[in-house]
């Protein structure tokens, strides 16, 4: 079926995507968890996550071709309980809190220009921020911005929520949230400044752009088939969104004002050459960071074993592609 589907494809005179180079790969060492979910540059200091872990973050030390992680502690304050979560929502996390696995569900990282750590807990979609100087709060955002998120079918089913975030604007006054699957799409929070406190809140409307359906994964990919659309992460650069989408093995440009796909580079070719394939039906990379020379790429491995017996989490740096992400 993937082969008619790509033929037909063709036959449209739709051109493949262009491929990313891959640079070169670091397996991450350090992270009690493993399961790397998320990537942030502040400065020059590159951070992660991972989401079994919810009382640090991880600093990278990337002088090496293995990169060690150096834990972080943080002293997480109640997390503020999120009205519209189901029974399915809630009894997931329960039982990931059981089996050790984190509860709040860390699924990215992000860094305005103050050097503000920004944490997303996909479990509760809270946001956590962490100052510069270790203070730690979750940031008040407005019910309404799930509220208006699930009419629009975003962010409706356990362990389907939000994957990925980006602070853009003034001052770090935009958050861009990424849906992850089922359906996905883009959410945008702004900071409205009370004499109290910051809140959070939908401007006119929080949801920029949803979609729904399947596509197929990459030829390259062992047992191609049509898989739910998904985006695992999101970075902004140079006035642009980029959304990781796991399951294509592609980073896709999107316009900040509607969240139109502009344009795609795939990152199959190089990701899935035999011994870095995962006995996995889906793609595992979750972490997404896109500058002027190129784009890290983190593979959170769920603990599992790639071919060549690699089991510890991976990033991938490729090249930009030839004329930049913007053209």
């Amino acid at each position: 079926f993937i082969a008619g589907f790509l033929l037909v494809w063709s036959s449209l005179g739709l051109a493949a995507d262009p491929e990313l180079r891959l640079l070169s790969e670091h397996p991450v060492e350090g992270m009690r968890g493993g399961n790397l979910s998320g990537l942030a540059k502040c400065g020059e200091q590159l951070w992660t996550v991972s989401d079994r872990d919810d009382d640090r973050i991880y600093r990278l030390d990337k002088q090496d071709k293995v990169w060690k992680a150096e834990a972080v502690l943080i002293n997480v304050p109640p997390v503020p309980e999120d009205p519209g979560r189901t029974l399915a929502m809630k009894t997931q996390s329960f039982f990931r809190s059981l089996a050790g696995n984190g509860a709040l569900d860390f699924e990215g990282i992000t860094c305005d220009a103050s050097q503000n750590r920004y944490i997303l807990s996909e479990t509760y979609s809270a946001i956590l921020k962490i100052s510069p100087s270790g203070e730690l709060a979750w940031l008040r955002i407005s019910s309404q911005v799930l509220t208006m998120a699930r009419e629009a079918g975003l962010a409706t089913h356990a362990n389907a929520l939000f994957e990925g975030l980006a602070v853009s604007g003034i001052l770090g006054s935009e958050i861009w949230l990424a849906a992850e699957r089922q359906k996905r799409g883009l959410v945008k929070i702004e900071r409205r400044i009370t004499p109290i406190y910051y809140t959070w809140y939908c401007a006119v409307g929080c949801v920029v752009m949803t979609e729904g359906g399947l596509a197929p994964q990459p030829p390259q990919f062992p047992g191609s088939k049509l898989v739910e659309k998904d985006f695992s992460d999101i970075a902004l650069f140079n006035n642009k969104l980029f959304l990781l989408d796991r399951n294509a093995f592609k980073i896709c440009r999107h316009e900040m004002l509607t969240g139109k796909q502009e344009r795609c580079w795939s990152f199959a070719a190089d990701a899935l050459v035999p011994n870095r394939q995962y006995a996995s039906e889906h793609g595992l990379t979750e972490a997404l960071l896109v500058d002027a020379q190129g784009a890290w790429i983190g593979v959170d491995n769920n603990f599992a074993t790639r071919a060549d017996g690699e089991s510890r989490p991976i990033v991938w740096r490729f090249a930009a592609p030839e004329g930049g992400w913007i053209q």
